[in-house]
């Protein structure tokens, strides 16, 4: 969508703060232990005591309120109350919600401690491929000319992008126009335009950076076994100020 006036404006840093807030809440919660079912809950919770709908369910009937992966689950991964967490996982939360018919979306990747140095890197890596297309996104900027960075940026730093999984439009829906893949797609002739909401999501992969549908229909995982990590905002084109809707104090993206 493009914000048309006040109370788009407001709509949209309304559901983008509550998708913030809810992220943040569930990841200071997650601990060994813990099942992705009982974190997912924690979500919920938040969500409904502020009156949103959780994107997921509303759109496409997803079994969770949230998207909960572990490990080589490169995305969408359902919450389960045998999907334990561990200590030394690699935890990605994805939340996405609907309030007031405005939408939002965002995620982080963490690890559960004790942590490793090569899984910081890759956070690290990921959560500056996040800020370096956040840094790129005026408007006349080409999607595509996002992707190409991200890419190069992932190359430089040991990484490969996941092709499937990127950013996209949102607002009035969880998904829209334009596309903003995190490679380089000289198919791709969206072009960014003021007042444009979009989200921005690198995901960075340790292995081949080729994921698959497991037999849930929903969990994406690696076909390698390799770790991949996400951070995502939803972001309001805004002159030479993107407006970043789901940034909170103390989050984690």
């Amino acid at each position: 969508m493009q914000i048309q006036n006040d109370k788009d404006l407001r709509g949209i840093k309304q559901i983008g703060e509550l998708c913030g807030l809810t992220l943040k809440l569930m990841l200071d919660s997650a601990e060994p232990g813990m099942s992705t079912k009982h974190l997912d809950d924690i979500g919920r919770e938040f969500l409904q005591q502020h009156g949103a709908a959780s994107a997921p369910i509303t759109a496409y009937k997803f079994p969770g309120y949230t998207c909960i992966s572990l490990n080589d689950e490169a995305a969408h991964g359902i919450p389960r109350e045998d999907r334990i967490i561990q200590a030394g996982d690699l935890l990605n939360v994805d939340v996405s919600a609907v309030l007031d018919g405005y939408w939002g979306d965002t995620g982080a990747s963490v690890i559960v401690p004790p942590s490793r140095p090569e899984l910081e890197h890759l956070l690290d890596s990921t959560r500056k491929a996040l800020y370096l297309s956040i840094d790129m996104a005026r408007p006349g900027q080409q999607a595509n000319a996002i992707g190409k960075a991200v890419e190069k940026f992932a190359k430089r730093n040991g990484y490969r992008t996941l092709r499937e999984l990127g950013g996209h439009g949102v607002g009035r829906h969880i998904h829209e126009k334009p596309s903003i893949p995190n490679y380089y797609n000289k198919r791709n002739k969206d072009v960014l335009e003021d007042g444009m909401v979009i989200t921005l999501e690198p995901f960075l992969n340790t292995g081949r950076g080729r994921i698959k549908t497991e037999d849930d229909g929903w969990t994406l995982r690696t076909v390698d076994g390799s770790l991949s990590a996400q951070f995502e905002h939803t972001v309001i084109i805004n002159g030479d100020n993107p407006i970043l809707a789901t940034q909170v104090d103390g989050g984690y993206v």
